[in-house]
């Protein structure tokens, strides 16, 4: 079924990236079944063993890390990590962002100027910087992870609802409803909404792999998910100890983050030219 699926939505070039993203979602909901081991159960005489080492029983089919753990079970899991934290940030900054993108962009005047230029000044610190200050202000952990990569990436998706809210305000069915008495929530649920969720599509597909990456960079310097929940940063920023003695601690994780970000940009590419298509 998936792989019918998939056989429709992508074009053959696509499809295996397609396909590498779909395994990973596949990994992250079934983790806890899929996991040889439990991620954070330690075995100091299993320490730092290479890919194949067999310890006691069990089997490091990628290696263990510095404190014994399975470091495929660790992976596994924090794929969970990454694609929930990825998820739950682009739903919040989604939510929060077209909001206020089409209520500016609907009402104009002083509201569509306080907004559009709050927009501006948080644009105007860089997305990491700004994540970095807060999440260091707030603690850090999951939900504040969650919180933080929400509160900085909103904009973006203002400025594509403002114009794109903007560009439909002229439309004859728009004007109708507003000279016919309708409510400023109703037409922007009726008309606008309706008409912009393409080219918010766009938007989500590129920001979950940014997510994904500001997630593997906060848990990387100490201020993402803590110990010990594991997380493909925080394994980087264990592994980068040990990349002469156990090289297969940092370069795991790493291949994971670089496949999933480039498929998930693929599969971003990919909505953007099918919305440019529809126009």
């Amino acid at each position: 079924m998936a792989a019918s699926f998939i056989s429709r939505m992508a074009p053959p070039r696509l499809r295996i990236f397609y396909a590498i993203l779909a395994i990973f979602v596949v990994v992250a909901l079934f983790a806890p079944w899929i996991a040889p081991e439990n991620p954070n159960s330690q075995n100091l005489l299993g320490r730092l063993k290479p890919p194949g080492s067999d310890v006691r029983g069990i089997t490091y089919w990628i290696g263990s890390d510095e404190l014994g753990r399975d470091l495929l079970s660790r992976v596994i899991y924090g794929a969970r990590v990454s694609l929930m934290v990825a998820v739950l940030s682009v739903v919040g900054s989604g939510l929060v962002g077209t909001s206020l993108g089409m209520i500016a962009g609907y009402y104009r005047g002083v509201t569509g100027t306080v907004i559009m230029r709050l927009v501006d000044i948080v644009l105007s610190v860089p997305a990491i910087l700004l994540a970095i200050i807060t999440v260091a202000i707030m603690g850090p952990g999951l939900v504040n992870v969650v919180i933080v990569l929400a509160f900085t990436r909103w904009p973006r998706y203002a400025r594509v609802a403002y114009g794109q809210t903007l560009g439909l305000m002229s439309l004859p069915y728009v004007r109708l409803s507003q000279t016919m008495g309708a409510a400023g929530p109703w037409v922007i649920r009726r008309h606008i909404l309706p008409n912009i969720i393409g080219p918010i599509m766009v938007v989500v597909t590129l920001e979950i792999g940014l997510m994904v990456l500001f997630e593997a960079g906060l848990s990387f310097l100490g201020l993402g998910v803590q110990p010990p929940t594991p997380s493909w940063g925080a394994i980087l920023s264990s592994g980068r100890n040990y990349m002469t003695t156990a090289w297969w601690i940092a370069i795991f994780p790493g291949l994971c983050l670089f496949t999933l970000i480039l498929s998930v940009n693929v599969l971003g590419d990919h909505v953007r030219d099918m919305v440019e298509k529809r126009r």
